[in-house]
């Protein structure tokens, strides 16, 4: 059978930075006449070539106001590859501390194969520059072993009729003065029109602490200052970041230390610019959020860890959701803090369990260290900022939630939704843990959970919580599907199905949840859309065969052009779709 497809070819040591052709432009209307649009999912890939290819066979089926319908393909481009140079700079490669370019013995620049978030904005609206920020999640190790990361600003120009993009120029953010990047993984364009990024797989410090000569953590800090005497602090990782871009191109990045210290995955911001909710990745990980004492202003704020109170076990589980206060807090301060202060400052450690309990101590399992600890009087604040999970844990916060991954606002509906890539490990029973909150059947394939918002809410001391976006319980909204052998393509959970979706962004105007899969259970992973109204999930886009799908970035208007940011990792692309827009009225 004869298929109209448009694939780009895997390309050796390469990552491509795809786009898509306009949508829209193929009906010939302007966005005002779009009433809504429909995916229509592709097959999954059936031959070699379609398995080696990052490809879509999808298409949208685009209502116009009078009722008439068209069906659009979509299509997918390229934009630029890593290794490439653009004016004078390698396409993802590390910087040190001086902005110099991390070169091997041989001379040749370390390059990732590991984009991973895509945040196209606008500055100065319609007559504005356009800028794409990327985060690349992990680099090539060298002699010494852990390297820097990299995030970067291109420069875009925008096709303004067709809608397609064209990179121009490339820069790495500067964070310097944060002692470098650590795993930048997902991220998400603020209300406020900056970019907020992450930090993930925060140090362990008590690891480092008892070891810091052969840490990762002083692997990092030898390469980042070519220094081969330094000595990494742990508490200067794991974060969430915050990009500026201004008009002339210049940007200022920074690291919010009064939102927490764990293993961000991303962050999600509710409407009133305030309240702020967390992915925290990895096993025995914990629900965060965050209010700030003013809007669009992340510098000072109070931070709450979720108590999961669980009311079913079935169909992924659900559970009413109880918020403890951590702690008030503001930048400087805990930046201060970081700088000071080590993991025995703030804990008292024991392994005699009889001693432990007679002497205050609480055993808690936070991203899998079971472990008897105790805060040390006046080190509570510290606590809380800077080992957020294992404070929470103390707290009686939820510590059990696995591979839990990005986050997005429905706004209309005051909802927000959660991947959850793997159902597994803390979320199901286990008697022999310190607490056992979550206790739901293992799904290795995943679930999507949405949360509901509420205002004039409470903390479990009683407390009012300052916003009006709470979440007051969570269950799944989207489950994949186990299979128990595997099939004829090799496939461990139902092609058909999403399996461990990893990001995840939401259009408010397509009413549509996007998805992107990080899955070793489908033999490709696969990007989706999926129609919160009608229900239907729809298979958008096929990855080369061992690449994650990364980098959603969901744009209902851009200068009248509507954007899918989309990508793989490992082998690599990173790049967007055009999409049909709905009007806004």
């Amino acid at each position: 059978m004869n298929k109209k497809k448009v694939i780009v070819p895997l390309l050796s040591a390469a990552i491509l930075f795809p786009t898509a052709a306009n949508v829209l432009a193929e009906t010939y209307q302007p966005i005002s006449s779009v009433k809504s649009v429909e995916f229509v999912g592709m097959e999954a890939p059936d031959t070699y070539e379609e398995r080696s290819a990052m490809y879509s066979e999808a298409s949208a089926i685009v209502t116009l106001n009078d009722g008439s319908k068209k069906t659009v393909p979509l299509e997918y481009k390229s934009l630029a590859r890593p290794g490439e140079v653009i004016n004078g700079k390698v396409v993802g490669a590390a910087y040190d501390v001086n902005g110099n370019v991390i070169k091997d013995d041989k001379g040749n620049p370390y390059v990732s194969t590991a984009p991973d978030m895509n945040t196209l904005l606008t500055v100065n609206g319609k007559s504005g520059k356009l800028y794409l920020i990327n985060h690349f999640e992990s680099m090539p190790k060298n002699e010494i072993g852990n390297m820097p990361k990299a995030v970067y600003l291109n420069t875009v120009i925008q096709d303004k009729k067709t809608g397609e993009l064209k990179i121009t120029d490339i820069e790495p953010v500067d964070f310097s003065a944060y002692g470098g990047i650590w795993t930048p993984c997902a991220g998400t364009l603020s209300p406020w029109n900056t970019h907020l990024g992450s930090e993930e797989y925060e140090p362990n410090a008590r690891a480092h602490e008892a070891n810091p000569e052969k840490s990762d953590v002083t692997e990092f800090a030898r390469n980042y200052y070519q220094d081969p005497n330094a000595i990494g602090n742990p508490y200067l990782y794991g974060y969430t970041t915050e990009i500026t871009v201004h008009p002339n191109g210049k940007t200022k990045g920074v690291k919010h230390y009064s939102m927490g210290r764990l293993s961000f995955e991303n962050v999600a911001v509710a409407p009133d610019q305030r309240t702020v909710y967390y992915g925290d990745d990895g096993s025995y990980t914990m629900s965060f959020m965050y209010v700030a004492d003013k809007a669009k202003d992340l510098s000072a704020g109070t931070l709450y860890a979720a108590k999961w109170n669980q009311t079913s076990d079935q169909n992924g589980g659900a559970a009413d959701i109880e918020w403890i206060k951590l702690g008030h807090a503001n930048d400087n301060e805990i930046k201060e803090l970081a700088k000071t202060v080590s993991f025995s400052d703030i804990f008292e450690v024991t392994t005699d369990a009889a001693y432990a309990k007679e002497n205050g101590f609480t055993r808690i399992k936070a991203a899998g260290n079971d472990e008897w600890l105790k805060v040390k009087p006046g080190m509570e604040k510290a606590a809380a900022f800077l080992e957020s999970r294992r404070y929470g844990a103390i707290l009686g916060a939820t510590a059990e939630f696995n591979k839990m991954e990005t986050l997005t606002f429905n706004k209309a509906d005051k909802k927000i939704y959660m991947a959850m890539s793997y159902v597994e490990k803390g979320m199901t029973k286990n008697p022999k843990d310190p607490v056992d909150d979550i206790q739901l059947p293992k799904l290795s394939a995943g679930a999507i959970y949405e949360m509901n918002t509420s205002a004039a809410q409470k903390d479990r001391g009683g407390n009012p919580i300052a916003s009006d976006y709470v979440v007051t319980d969570m269950s799944a909204l989207l489950l994949g599907e186990d299979l128990s052998a595997p099939d004829k393509d090799g496939n461990t959970a139902n092609p058909d199905k999403m399996a461990n979706p990893d990001n995840i962004a939401f259009s408010e105007k397509l009413r549509t949840l996007f998805i992107a899969e990080d899955s070793s259970m489908h033999t490709n992973n696969f990007g989706w859309a999926y129609n919160v109204d009608t229900k239907k999930l729809s298979r958008i886009v096929s990855a080369p065969d061992g690449g994650e799908v990364t980098g959603l970035q969901a744009i209902d208007d851009l200068n009248g052009h509507s954007y899918l940011m989309v990508g793989s990792q490992n082998p690599g692309n990173i790049g967007y779709f055009n999409l049909p827009s709905v009007d806004g009225k």
